[in-house]
């Protein structure tokens, strides 16, 4: 039988970390790669019988890439602390790594914004993987790239993604540093364009073409603070084009 390690990253996560390791918990294994967190979120993983081990955080893919010898499972599943593995896709991810027609598998994600799910925010992201030569590139918004077919799974994970107004403005401030940063080893410069008609679209966007309206005053603000991330994003790229930071 094809055993299934589960990998995920942490931060400062002791409120959600148990819940987290709860919903995989029948995993062979579960690594923590944490960057050196100030709370109790390690001794929470340890407590739960997890694999912790430290890194200090510099990019999302160096830290991932960072854990993977770690892994011994013929699979590797990668979740975040504020998800949750649902028991139907719990029993479907047993399923395929059972029977595997792919490398890889893309997995479902159901957000939780603001004590409501938005059905009109389902994002697709490949996360259950055959261990086999894998490694993730970027700095933010990292890819998993896989030697092999992608396929699809059926049920959702659930995305816990809202943690306070002010935690998802500093979550977005701290992407757009990463990105401006990417953009500017590119070569990338920034226009009035960019700072001006790049954060509308993604307003409009999220909220009209991708339904954001129909998910009432969550879907509001989602697809404003997307909006936000991305007028962040350019703006510290021109600080940055600038020598201000």
């Amino acid at each position: 039988m094809n055993k299934l390690s589960v990998i995920i990253p942490t931060y400062n996560e002791e409120a959600y970390i148990e819940d987290a390791v709860k919903s995989v918990k029948g995993a062979y294994e579960i690594i923590v790669i944490d960057s050196y967190s100030t709370d109790s979120t390690k001794e929470k993983a340890l407590a739960l019988g997890c694999k912790v081990i430290e890194r200090k955080f510099d990019n999302f893919s160096a830290q991932k890439n960072f854990a993977l010898p770690h892994a011994t499972g013929d699979w590797i599943l990668f979740m975040d602390a504020d998800e949750r593995v649902i028991q139907k896709l719990w029993f479907e991810i047993q399923d395929t790594i059972a029977n595997p027609k792919h490398q890889g598998y893309k997995i479902k994600f159901l957000h939780f914004y603001m004590n409501r799910f938005l059905y009109h925010k389902i994002d697709r992201v490949t996360r259950l993987v055959k261990n086999n030569d894998i490694k993730f590139t970027g700095d933010v918004h990292e890819k998993l790239n896989v030697n092999g077919s992608i396929g699809k799974l059926k049920n959702f994970m659930v995305h816990y993604t809202y943690k306070g107004f002010f935690n998802w403005l500093q979550k977005k401030d701290s992407y757009a540093w990463f990105q401006a940063g990417m953009s500017l080893k590119k070569g990338k410069r920034v226009t009035y364009f960019h700072l001006i008609f790049k954060p509308m679209y993604r307003f409009f966007h999220t909220y009209i073409i991708k339904g954001g309206f129909l998910d009432g005053v969550p879907g509001l603000a989602l697809a404003s603070i997307n909006a936000y991330g991305v007028l962040s994003r350019y703006a510290k790229l021109l600080l940055l084009q600038r020598g201000l930071k």
